[in-house]
């Protein structure tokens, strides 16, 4: 009964794997075939091409090279200032008795249960009225601040639970405050730092909303508008459009795949908690 429950297990995972993984394998054969192959036979038909060239017209012709260029500019520095201030202010929440912390930290995470959609004219008068407009500075700033509170939140849930006696003892031995959260509390929530890290940079290099809520010119858009202008760029040439989605997704794997192990631990940590 055993091996029939476990034989029947790993018969459905697999059966959901290649049910994920279909359209995947799907796109990536797609991206490799010629425009008259597609054309023949139809994006569903078995192929009967190969070719690399699709890659170099969305790389070069379709601007991917670009975009992909403005998103890291985009995403590090937001995923860097979101987790750095998100630590801090989850370190003085959980640490420390400030007044009215509570309210603070709720206050900090109501902005992420708003719509995002009922924010978008604001946030673009707004970047206007600060000359920011059409800057990837103006990108930076959405993301940081719609992100750091949710990181504080999460943060703070992880720093809570820390015993404090770690902290006493640290101050017994003279360290300062910002001793104690550089060579005690970050180095203790790594595996947090790196789950937050990992999402936070998934979300930030995908958005599409704000992205074209701040920014107007096709020289300063990220990949995911990007993806947008190419569809319009190669209208029936679906073969390059999916080779600049494979183009596009390989930052985010190399992410996940880096900080995979810190990003299940970090999951599993907080189930723990």
């Amino acid at each position: 009964m055993n091996k029939l429950r476990t034989g029947a297990f790993h018969s459905g995972m697999i059966l959901l794997s290649l049910l994920w993984l279909g359209p995947v394998i799907w796109v990536v054969v797609m991206s490799t075939r010629s425009f008259d192959d597609i054309a023949a036979h139809g994006v569903g038909s078995l192929p009967r091409s190969f070719t690399l060239d699709t890659y170099r017209q969305a790389w070069t012709d379709g601007g991917e090279l670009r975009a992909l260029i403005n998103s890291m500019l985009v995403t590090v520095p937001s995923v860097a200032l979101s987790l750095g201030l998100a630590a801090m202010a989850a370190f003085a929440l959980s640490r420390f008795r400030i007044p009215g912390r509570r309210t603070i930290l709720l206050l900090m995470l109501a902005g992420n249960l708003l719509p995002p959609q009922i924010l978008l004219i604001p946030v673009a008068k707004f970047s206007e009225l600060t000359g920011l407009y059409d800057t990837l500075w103006a990108l930076i700033a959405v993301q940081v601040g719609f992100g750091l509170g949710f990181y504080t939140f999460v943060l703070h849930g992880f720093m809570r639970d820390l015993p404090g006696e770690i902290q006493e003892a640290a101050t017994i031995d003279g360290a300062g405050t910002a001793q104690i959260f550089t060579k005690v509390m970050l180095p203790l929530t790594r595996p947090a730092l790196a789950a937050l890290g990992a999402l936070s940079f998934t979300w930030i290099f995908n958005d599409l909303l704000w992205a074209i809520t701040v920014l107007r010119t096709d020289d300063n858009m990220p990949v995911t508008p990007a993806l947008l202008g190419l569809q319009g760029q190669f209208v029936s040439s679906w073969n390059v459009i999916a080779a600049g989605t494979v183009i596009a997704a390989v930052p985010t794997v190399a992410v996940f795949l880096r900080f995979q192990r810190h990003f299940v631990s970090g999951l599993a940590l907080g189930a723990v908690k």
